[in-house]
């Protein structure tokens, strides 16, 4: 028994160690919660800024097809007039368009893609805050709870080892001097006892001597 209690007192102990040396869950529940809304805003941030590079992209390579359509229907006008060189410029401005376009079309698709990969991470980490704003109440509630439990558990622990220890020493020391004072009775009663004795001795004496004498007495005046 005296080595499940001093288990039990150790492990108390540990488990209260612990538990003063842990960060406060209630504010990091709060503050995981602020760091997922502000990864959240971020995200919204770089997506805002995705969408904008996408259309302006998309801008510009719609912009080199329609400038590379013009460049061969100016080709086309220059020969209807008989102007060859003409063509060739407009023809050599044509193919450095479409050139461009098709960079900016690459470009174009892999800011789109881009796009729906933010997309799909600013919904997952939207359900997920979503998710630990539902959760929030009821981890601080149970975090309380569990707080609770904690401060009744050292309570509990500070009265069974003093305050029933007190209270078995003074038990104790009662018990002592209710056998401490029947012990003096006792004594008192044989000293009381041996008092009495002692003078019925003395009694018995007086008179033994008391007729020796009176036997004398007689002797002398017979």
């Amino acid at each position: 028994m005296g080595f499940l209690s001093r288990f039990l007192d150790v492990f108390r102990s540990n488990v209260n160690d612990a538990l003063d040396r842990a960060e406060d869950p209630e504010k990091m529940i709060k503050l995981m919660v602020l760091e997922m809304e502000e990864s959240v805003e971020k995200a919204n941030h770089s997506l805002a800024q995705a969408m904008g590079t996408e259309k302006r992209l998309e801008r510009q390579y719609l912009d080199l097809r329609k400038g590379s359509e013009d460049m061969q229907n100016k080709a086309m006008t220059a020969l209807r007039a008989n102007n060859e060189h003409l063509a060739r410029v407009a023809l050599t401005r044509k193919g450095q368009m479409e050139t461009q376009a098709a960079q900016y079309k690459q470009m174009h698709e892999s800011a789109a893609a881009t796009t729906r990969q933010l997309k799909d991470q600013i919904g997952q980490l939207k359900s997920k805050l979503q998710d630990a704003r539902m959760k929030e109440a009821t981890l601080i509630a149970r975090s309380k709870n569990a707080k609770a439990q904690s401060e009744m558990a050292k309570q509990l622990s500070s009265i069974g080892n003093h305050s029933f220890a007190k209270f078995d020493k003074y038990a104790e020391k009662i018990l002592q001097l209710e056998a401490d004072a029947q012990a003096l009775t006792e004594l008192s009663a044989a000293d009381s006892g041996k008092d009495l004795d002692y003078q019925f001795r003395q009694l018995e004496q007086n008179s033994k001597v008391d007729d020796e004498l009176a036997r004398l007495k007689g002797l002398l005046n017979g």
